[in-house]
Order: structure tokens, then sequence, then C-alpha cells
């Protein structure tokens, strides 16, 4: 191989993502770095102005781009979602869930109303915007998944244990719809981030995320655009056989523990 015939594989042009949460922290970087490499982007969020903000920058940087208010907890916002994407850019390649609801709560004062806020958002809106993308991805010949999780998942989380479960329930899906996909040539795998200098995790507080980085091998803070490497193999040819598989990209968070 040369160096264009590996360079390539990461090359995304003429394929369309669709990322949640893709206003800010890690989905703003893998928005901008996938249109970087050639993909048509869309970017939602529950804020319209948001939305609308990172259209306009993606647009200005080259990148053919659509910002899509989208409540992930709100199926029939999900479906207009997919709807959208295809009549602007007429499939969809890639979908990324990356949006999240960090709703904190120790178990022994949960309430049904927050496990709905959560599950609704961290589970159910994942899940079923992945099977309204499906009739879409299977038109792909390269269709790929990326299930945005957390370390959290995979080890212990305190006072997030509704988001830890969805998280950790999104996994179990990752590796379902991996197994009965395959058949249409859809990928599907799953990214875990560990402490990243987003508005999530700042909103922890700073002793939580001194802690945090304490903790992990490299006792650092990650930079969101940390999490694109990761995420670029899985939506790109260079994964083209990696399926129902997790990336833990966490600086050795879950390991230390």
């Amino acid at each position: 191989m040369n160096r264009d015939d590996v360079l390539g594989q990461f090359d995304l042009t003429g394929r369309t993502a669709i990322i949640t949460g893709g206003t800010r922290g890690i989905g703003r970087a893998m928005a901008e770095a996938f249109g970087a490499v050639g993909a048509n982007v869309v970017v939602a969020s529950r804020k319209a102005d948001a939305c609308a903000e990172t259209e306009a920058a993606l647009t200005a940087a080259g990148v053919p781009a659509l910002g899509v208010p989208t409540h992930l907890g709100d199926l029939d916002a999900t479906a207009q979602l997919v709807a959208t994407t295809v009549d602007r850019f007429g499939g969809i390649d890639i979908v990324v869930n990356n949006a999240a609801n960090p709703l904190q709560m120790p178990i022994e004062t949960l309430t049904p109303e927050a496990w709905d806020k959560s599950y609704s958002v961290n589970l159910r809106g994942p899940v079923f915007l992945a099977q309204a993308a499906l009739p879409h991805l299977k038109e792909s010949a390269h269709a790929s998944i990326i299930n945005v999780i957390s370390v959290g998942a995979i080890t212990y989380a305190p006072s997030t244990s509704m988001y830890a479960g969805a998280k950790a329930a999104l996994l179990a899906f990752t590796r379902n719809m991996a197994a009965e996909w395959a058949t249409y040539g859809v990928r599907v795998n799953a990214l875990a981030p560990g402490t990243v200098d987003t508005d999530m995790v700042r909103n922890t507080g700073p002793e939580a995320v001194e802690r945090m980085k304490a903790i992990s091998y490299q006792k650092r803070i990650a930079d969101a655009t940390e999490m694109v490497g990761p995420a670029l193999l899985l939506a790109s040819d260079a994964g083209s056989y990696i399926t129902g598989q997790l990336i833990v990209a966490d600086g050795g968070y879950a390991v230390a523990r």
C-alpha cells in the first residue's frame, strides 16, 4: 500500500453522516472531522440556535451541512431527522448516536420521572434512530453505526447509575444490532470515551474532574478531538472488518479502577 491507499481508507467523500449531540463537545469534533474528510454532515441537537450556528460554521468550512433541531426523547422527531436528512442528501451512510442526558441521582433517590427522562434519551432514542435509519443504511455500500457510550458503562460511576445503566444497555444493543444487521452490510460498534473536556464533564464539578483525572493512567482529561481517531476508524473503510465491538478511549481509566 502507498500513502494514498492508506489515507484513502479514511475518506468519507460523498457519504452522509447523522451526528446527534453534534453541536458541541465530542459530537462537534466528529462533525468537523467527518466534514474535513468529505462527508455530508447532519448535526442534531435540542437547541435550534446551536444547530444553526454549527451548520453555518461547517458550511463556511466548505462542508455540505445541515442542522436539524431534534430531541432524542421524541421518536417522531428522530423519524423526522431521518426523513430530513434523506430529503437533503439522498441517503444515509453513517449514524453516530452521541447525544446524551447526564442526569445524576443516587439510586436511593431515583424517581420514575427521572428514569424516563434518562432512558428516553440515552437508550430509547438511539435504538429507534438506528431503526429508522436502517432502510437507508441498507442501501449504502459503507453503512456504519457508532453508539457513543461511556467508560461509566463498564465501571462504577458515582451517582450516575441511570446514565451508566442506559449506556451499558446501549452496548448490548450494539452487539445485537451488529449480529442482526450484518446480513444487510451494516456495521455497528460502540465507542466509550473516558474523561473528556466537555460541558457534561465540567458540570460534574472540579473535584469530580480531578478525581477522574487522577484515576486514569495518563493522569489527564482528554480533548474532544482525541475521540475523532477512534470514531473515524469505525465510520470509514479503515474499519471495514470491525463490527459488534467496543473501543475504549479513556486514558486507562477503566483498567486502573
